[in-house]
């Protein structure tokens, strides 16, 4: 049969034979239903589930869904006139609302532990005619991928990852309690699992071992390269950190991550939350501090690896280096998507302030670890929040990172007192970030001019809708005073 992967030439040779394991798993009765699911704009996982029958069908065809998807920011208000010509999108096929198809990559098969008898495929989006979508955020870390392995490079990334669980006291869904696009609806109401501040330790680790233990059951069980499971420092804060991986593999592990943390929790009476900085009392901002080397192909050694004794990374990896130094204000808009995570970046607090980079330091932007010998030498960049569309992330980090091997970058000196040391600042809002990814050309060029309109647009919206929102701040501030 024609079927659109084949017709269009979408799979590569490890993913047909992926796909016949999955069409053997699915004839066996073994599975129910299949999750289709796409990571968004946002890095929010969408799309059907299918019986498994319809889902046999649908591997080798694709799942439509709307392209209004496409337009939708974060309340799941649809930004662009999508009924206007051309559908607002400059992009020709997406108007009206017209269908975009969804073509799951068999080698990202699993069955979800939490749930029984379904399985569940991680999608690319491509155009009704088999173009890649232009929107596709996955396919544009994947292109970053690509052009990284041409020099005979693999990306190697390791993730650890900040989040707050809550005990869930009030899902709120009274008939009051809903929203609309635009205005979600009421956030549930929670109480604290841990009072904070007690970091690492022991007692407090033994007390909420019970959703630990959900946590770990169910992600090793999903086969990912978990390594820790931590007591954070603020209030009800957790972190688990993840052994290394490759090219795409880390974004998809964060995608999945996200997602399967706030279904365990959520089945178990719990509350789970990426929001960097949560409104609760004597809060800590959570990050996603993302380790990163490069590995040569031809011999599996880690390029960033120096082979001269006084050095931390080869002078390969110093270029990199200086390449997310040089870019750090335009890609902050894609480490740090939204308004709230601009509440993380100030002085003295873990989290940088300025663009910079040192040995060891976990007050830089860019702490950088290793030496001769040590083949876990790497660059940790805690600029990031666990809200930020992964895909983006890694890819502003690959482009930031070619450029400055690409031009031979000096990331200068190590600033040993990150908040002390002049260096470029970092955007304060979202409006700055987005402001500074449009004024940086490298990364204009290497996302696409489209996808970075189309970014920011997205974007402004839901800054726009922030400022006409009138703050507890300003209430209290002025109400009585004026």
């Amino acid at each position: 049969m024609d079927h659109f992967i084949e017709r269009h030439g979408l799979w590569h040779a490890d993913q047909h034979r992926y796909a016949a394991e999955v069409e053997r798993r699915l004839a066996s009765g073994e599975v129910d239903v299949v999750r289709f699911a796409w990571p968004d704009q946002h890095g929010v996982l969408r799309g059907k589930t299918l019986v498994a029958d319809a889902a046999r069908g649908a591997l080798r065809n694709g799942v439509n869904l709307t392209s209004t998807l496409l337009g939708k920011d974060t309340s799941h208000r649809t930004v662009f006139p999508v009924f206007s010509a051309g559908g607002g999108y400059t992009v020709p096929g997406l108007q009206g609302g017209a269908d975009f198809n969804i073509v799951p990559d068999p080698t990202t098969f699993r069955m979800l532990p939490w749930v029984p008898r379904t399985g569940w495929l991680l999608c690319d989006a491509y155009m009704a005619d088999g173009r890649v979508c232009p929107f596709g955020t996955r396919q544009i870390l994947q292109r970053a991928v690509g052009q990284l392995a041409q020099q005979g490079l693999e990306f190697v990334a390791g993730l650890e990852v900040e989040f707050h669980a809550f005990r869930l006291d009030d899902p709120s869904l009274r008939l009051d309690d809903a929203g609309s696009p635009g205005l979600p609806g009421k956030p549930p109401q929670v109480s604290l699992l841990t009072q904070g501040y007690q970091y690492l330790t022991e007692l407090r680790y033994d007390r909420i071992e019970p959703l630990m233990e959900l946590l770990r059951s169910n992600l090793l069980a999903l086969d990912l390269p978990l390594q820790s499971m931590e007591i954070e420092f603020g209030p009800s804060q957790l972190e688990l950190v993840f052994g290394v991986m490759a090219g795409v593999t880390p974004a998809d592990t964060m995608v999945l991550l996200r997602s399967a943390i706030k279904q365990i929790c959520q089945r178990h009476g719990y509350h789970a939350t990426f929001m960097c900085r949560p409104r609760i009392p004597n809060v800590m901002s959570s990050g996603w501090h993302l380790h990163q080397s490069l590995r040569r192909f031809d011999d599996g050694v880690n390029a960033f690896m120096p082979s001269e004794d006084g050095n931390t990374l080869s002078p390969l990896g110093m270029h990199y280096l200086a390449g997310l130094k040089q870019h750090a204000r335009g890609s902050a808009a894609l480490a740090s998507p939204t308004v709230n995570g601009y509440r993380r970046y100030r002085p003295q607090s873990l989290a940088p302030d300025r663009a910079n980079w040192a040995l060891d330091n976990r007050g830089a932007m860019l702490r950088v670890l290793g030496g001769p010998g040590q083949n876990a030498s790497r660059i940790e960049n805690r600029v990031g929040e666990p809200a930020a569309n992964p895909y983006l992330y890694l890819a502003s980090q690959l482009f930031a990172g070619l450029d400055g091997m690409a031009r031979k970058l000096d990331p200068g000196p190590s600033a040993d007192a990150p908040y002390e040391t002049p260096a470029e600042p970092l955007p304060r809002t979202l409006s700055d970030a987005l402001a500074a990814l449009r004024a940086d050309a490298l990364l204009v060029e290497k996302l696409s001019p489209v996808f970075v309109d189309y970014y920011c647009r997205l974007k402004e919206a839901e800054i726009e809708r922030f400022n006409l929102e009138i703050s507890e701040w300003e209430q209290r501030e002025y109400f009585d005073m004026f």
